[in-house]
Order: C-alpha cells, then sequence, then structure tokens
C-alpha cells in the first residue's frame, strides 16, 4: 500500500453566513481552497446563541449538493417542495440541490451548543440541473464501530475496512464516491485505513491534535485545520496529546470546470447568468 502524506496545511478562517451565523472555513476560503470535487467545508460551533440564533433564512442552491453533520444542536430544514426535516445532535442531512431549490435552516433552540459541519460536493455537469432532493439520516442510522487501538469511527458515506470486515455508511452509489468518516481517537490511538487510489482526500480535526503520514514521518495537523492528502491508497492518523476527533472526507474528482457565483455552482459563465436570471424570474426550480 502507498501511505498518502500531509501535503497541505490549511487553517480554518473565522467568517459568517447566513443571518449572520458565526463559523468556521476551511476548504472553500477562496476559489484556489478548493479540492476537487469539494467545495467548502464550514465548522459552526459555539454555547452563545447569540452566534446562531438568527439562521440561514431561506436562500436558493443550483448545481451540487451540501451535507449537514449536527454534532450538537436542533436545526430545523424547510424547503420550496414542502419537506421538514429536524436535525438533531447526531443526524445528517445529504441535500441535492440539483437544478434548484430554495430552503433555509433555522435553529431550534433559544440557547446552549449548537455544534456541526457543512460540506459541499460538487455535481458532475451532467447531474446539476436533475430534480432537487434530499434524505434525513438519523444518528440512529449511522453506523459506529469501536477501533482496536482505542476510540471510535462513525461511518457517514462510504466504507470502513477493519480486518476482514467492512462497515458500510448509509451513503452509497453517488457518482462521486464519497467517503464520510467521524473517527475519535483516544491518546496515543492510531487509525489506519484505505482509500481509493483515485480519490481526492482530506481531514479536518476538531478536537485535540493529531499527526498524519506513515509512523516516523508523520506531520501535525492542529485543530481547526484541514489537512489535504497527497496521492496514496491508505491513510495514517496518530493522536497526540489527550486524544483527538477528527473528520476525513475523500470522493473521486470530477476534472471538470468549476464557475461559482455565491449559491449557484455550474460550469460555464453562460449557466450561472442562466441560474441568476432563473431565481429572479422564479423558475430556479421549475
Amino acid at each position: 500500500m502507498t501511505p498518502r502524506t500531509l501535503q497541505q496545511v490549511m487553517p480554518a478562517m473565522e467568517t459568517s453566513d447566513g443571518a449572520g451565523v458565526k463559523l468556521r472555513r476551511s476548504i472553500g476560503q477562496s476559489p484556489q481552497a478548493r479540492l476537487d470535487p469539494f467545495l467548502m467545508l464550514d465548522e459552526f460551533g459555539t454555547d452563545n446563541p447569540q452566534d446562531y440564533i438568527s439562521g440561514f433564512p431561506a436562500h436558493p442552491h443550483r448545481g451540487f449538493e451540501t451535507v449537514t453533520y449536527m454534532l450538537d444542536g436542533h436545526m430545523l430544514h424547510e424547503d420550496h417542495l414542502g419537506n421538514r426535516g429536524d436535525l438533531k445532535s447526531g443526524d445528517v442531512q445529504w441535500m441535492t440541490a440539483g437544478r434548484g431549490i430554495i430552503h433555509s435552516e433555522m435553529p431550534q433552540q433559544l440557547e446552549g451548543r449548537m455544534r456541526g459541519f457543512q460540506l459541499w460536493i460538487n455535481l458532475p455537469a451532467r447531474e446539476k440541473m436533475k430534480p432537487a432532493g434530499y434524505r434525513d439520516i438519523p444518528a440512529a442510522s449511522i453506523p459506529e464501530t469501536v477501533l482496536s487501538g482505542g476510540g471510535s469511527a462513525k461511518v457517514i458515506a462510504g466504507t470502513l475496512r477493519l480486518g476482514e470486515r467492512d462497515i458500510a455508511g448509509p451513503m452509497q452509489g453517488l457518482s462521486t464516491e464519497p467517503v464520510y468518516f467521524d473517527v475519535r481517537l483516544e491518546a496515543g490511538g492510531v487509525f489506519e485505513q484505505s482509500l481509493p487510489a483515485g480519490h481526492n482526500a482530506f481531514l479536518y480535526v476538531y478536537e485535540g491534535d493529531a499527526a498524519v503520514g506513515p509512523a516516523g514521518a508523520a506531520r501535525a495537523l492542529p485543530r481547526r485545520s484541514a489537512g489535504i492528502l497527497s496521492a496514496g491508497d491508505s491513510v495514517r492518523v496518530a493522536a497526540a496529546g489527550e486524544g483527538a476527533r477528527f473528520i476525513l472526507l475523500a470522493a473521486k474528482p470530477l476534472r471538470e470546470p468549476v464557475v461559482q457565483y455565491g449559491p449557484f455552482v455550474m460550469n460555464t459563465r453562460e449557466e450561472i447568468e442562466q441560474a441568476v436570471r432563473d431565481y429572479q424570474a422564479s423558475r430556479l426550480t421549475a
């Protein structure tokens, strides 16, 4: 096996989105900071309701998928199709904007911690105008397994391989073949996993500190940083200090042009201009 190494460290930048929700953005903080097919990764996390209470009022999307993973808290999703989805601690929502969706994501709590991630994954050109849809995945449907070296792993998408055992996540069969694991390591714990050789991959450490790469040549990946991985077919992560929690993401690159204008992600400027016209004329979702 060819182990992947830590190629680039991308510290998350503080910013805000929606109606003033405070968050940290790593992947996607600039057009040069994407990792095909990943467009953006936001971490939100605070105990102060003033940082999240205004939420994300109704807004449009076209041309990609959003994945919301709630670690703590309660968020309500509503869209123009009449769908409603309650996202609570440990739940995931995998939404395909496709040709167009108008939705809101609003906190359903007035106090306490709200913490989680939103990931944007690009769609191939042939799927950008397919009908919108989404899948709510309750925490109970996400398999979690104990790791032999101490710790645990949740499998949201793709398949985790532990010796002779394969643990498949609920999201399978997508064109980008995504992998999405949430891993917790105890102090001194090590996580080793195979990854598809053709996938682009990165990690994001959200608790503790970790080192990525082969034993003896590992490189530190600080908390609240995305670590872009080199080519290879496996990854090794070791926890430092008191342990670590991180998400591991990998997917098949599309190798297509990306033209983004806010919530619209297409392949050409002309398609973006059409998306804007469609939204202005209330045709985005037609």
